[in-house]
């Protein structure tokens, strides 16, 4: 009898504790959020036709979604938990699969489906791939656990973010497929040297940003830290420049702006860890007196 009744509790606690269901959504964010997703899976297909600056393109737009939504959500105040939920599902098509897709496709094409180099580097060429995805996968699911829903607590990055990191491969083979063949007609030896340094290196870069998009390195949120609010003369001219820049050469430009920002985070984190913690402990050390 006592079991009876605790059954029939357990039976009203369940039918009293329902599950939430979702009744309204924000239409132009959630759009906006597909839109990443849908140019992350064009991406996944372009590079399938081996069109693969296509396929960076695409990637780089997913990008731009990526920025907008938020943005868009937060200045309409239409945050929520359901579109953050979304925007990481979208995140790990447009800058997990894709950019991993689009390297294995790339020297897919260069190799000849991989005959052409031994098993040890065609196992480490997918290792990469996958050590990639599951850290962008990891990366996103701790940036959702982490988060906090207040703008101004969103003045840096704890690891690279996988735009960033999906940014450095799609700029690198965009360069290697539209302004590289530039120099085959003028100097065919150096597009032969940098062609084959893009293809070979490009696994070994895929497991570098990896592991910092998993690390605990902090990397500024360019746009709340460098463009947002008022900001000195000065910036207004670097944006400016950059933006010049851009119209100018894009595909070298993106290239030394995404590695660029990848590699400060790695580097300031590794001067604080060295050279700066060793000054401070020096200073702080009292010198012996004469005296003494």
């Amino acid at each position: 009898m006592p079991r009876l009744k605790t059954q029939a509790a357990k039976d009203r606690l369940l039918r009293r504790v329902r599950k939430q269901r979702l009744k309204y959504v924000t239409i132009l964010p959630s759009l906006i959020t597909i839109l990443n997703g849908i140019c992350g899976f064009a991406a996944i297909v372009l590079a399938g036709k081996n069109a693969f600056a296509m396929a960076g393109y695409l990637i780089l737009l997913a990008m731009i979604a990526d920025m907008l939504d938020g943005r868009v959500a937060r200045m309409s105040q239409s945050t929520s938990s359901f579109g953050g939920q979304l925007d990481s599902l979208c995140d790990i098509i447009s800058f997990g699969v894709a950019p991993a897709f689009l390297m294995l496709k790339i020297l897919e094409y260069k190799f000849g489906d991989f005959s052409e180099i031994e098993n040890f580097l065609h196992r480490f060429i997918w290792l990469a791939a996958a050590t990639y995805i599951s850290c962008a996968a990891i990366r996103l699911a701790r940036f959702n656990v982490e988060n906090e829903e207040d703008e101004s607590a969103h003045m840096s990055f704890i690891g690279l973010p996988t735009p960033a990191a999906a940014g450095v491969i799609a700029s690198l083979i965009i360069f290697h497929q539209e302004t590289l063949p530039q120099l085959a007609s003028r100097n065919s030896h150096t597009y032969l040297i940098c062609e084959n340094a893009i293809i070979y290196i490009l696994p070994f870069i895929l497991l570098g940003i990896a592991i910092l998009m998993v690390s605990r390195i902090r990397y500024p949120h360019i746009l709340n830290q460098y463009i947002k609010g008022k900001k000195p003369f000065a910036h207004f001219i670097r944006v400016l420049l950059f933006l010049v820049l851009i119209i100018w050469s894009r595909q070298t430009v993106l290239v030394f702006i995404f590695c660029g920002f990848t590699v400060s985070g790695f580097a300031k984190w590794l001067y604080y860890r060295t050279i700066h913690k060793k000054n401070i402990l020096e200073a702080s050390t009292p010198t012996p007196s004469l005296n003494g």
